[in-house]
């Protein structure tokens, strides 16, 4: 059999032509992700809960150059995940986008088992887990239609590991990867990639107030990263880029850890 000739052209990392819809886009890694890809060359829908940080969101990337919109949503609500569809529906009518969902949003939680409550367990599996899964529903079926597309989730390091107090937030993310790749399983053959991203803990406002609160919980987690510090959410930026670009497209069904080394020898 001939072999195809080679292609030696570089993979392209750009992301000019596409859509990409952001949950938890108001701070820490979804704003991260939101201006590297405006950067990068997307068109961005912003989604959260929070109007006013999601338009001081929508100011940056529009300095940046790029365009944002904006969806105010609760990704726990069935009702604003609608919400979510309608206003995209719109923007996508009879224009000629590849669409990228990245399913962002999010609650840092760390209790231990014995305490966890029915409330706090139908908030962290409603945003983790509900959220993802219809987000990626609606998404995918737009996609679908399309031929192409490519969504990408948030899970955790917790989400292959235990830790003290993890138990309920460690489910939920491993419900994330498991998604990923039963998504990508069913959807592969209509040209839409599902993969994720599974940092490690990471410095935002709501981990960095954290850890100032028990310091002796951020000194044992960072003893198990290998790189001797925290993550940024720059960090996650390079792996971001990566999976929404065509760099990516012979990739589907994967969590990239993206954790300093933590699981490295474990």
């Amino acid at each position: 059999m001939a072999l195809e000739p080679v292609n030696d052209e570089l993979p392209s990392f750009r992301l000019d032509g596409r859509l990409a819809v952001i949950t938890g886009a108001s701070e820490g890694i979804g704003r991260a992700f939101a201006l590297a890809y405006c950067r990068a060359g997307a068109e961005i829908v912003l989604v959260s809960r929070g109007r006013k940080k999601l338009l001081e969101v929508q100011h940056s990337v529009e300095t940046a150059g790029g365009t944002a919109h904006v969806i105010c949503a609760d990704l726990s609500k069935i009702d604003d995940i609608r919400s979510i569809e309608r206003g995209v529906s719109k923007l996508v009518r009879s224009r000629d986008l590849a669409m990228v969902l990245v399913n962002c949003a999010g609650l840092a939680f760390t209790k231990p088992a014995l305490d966890v409550t029915e409330k706090d367990w139908d908030q962290i599996l409603d945003v983790h887990a509900k959220g993802t899964f219809f987000c990626s529903q609606f998404f995918g079926r737009l996609m679908i239609n399309r031929g192409y597309g490519k969504i990408i989730n948030l899970s955790s390091t917790w989400s292959a590991s235990t830790d003290l107090g993890k138990s309920v937030y460690g489910l939920a993310k491993a419900g994330v990867s498991y998604l990923t790749a039963a998504l990508s399983t069913e959807w592969a053959p209509f040209g839409v990639r599902v993969n994720a991203i599974a940092p490690t803990a990471t410095l935002t406002e709501s981990t960095s107030r954290s850890f100032r609160e028990n310091e002796a919980r951020a000194q044992r987690l960072l003893s198990r990263i290998k790189l001797g510090r925290f993550a940024e959410p720059s960090d996650l930026v390079g792996a971001g880029l990566f999976l929404a670009s065509p760099a990516s497209d012979f990739i589907t069904g994967h969590t990239l850890f993206v954790d300093g080394g933590w699981h490295a020898g474990s």
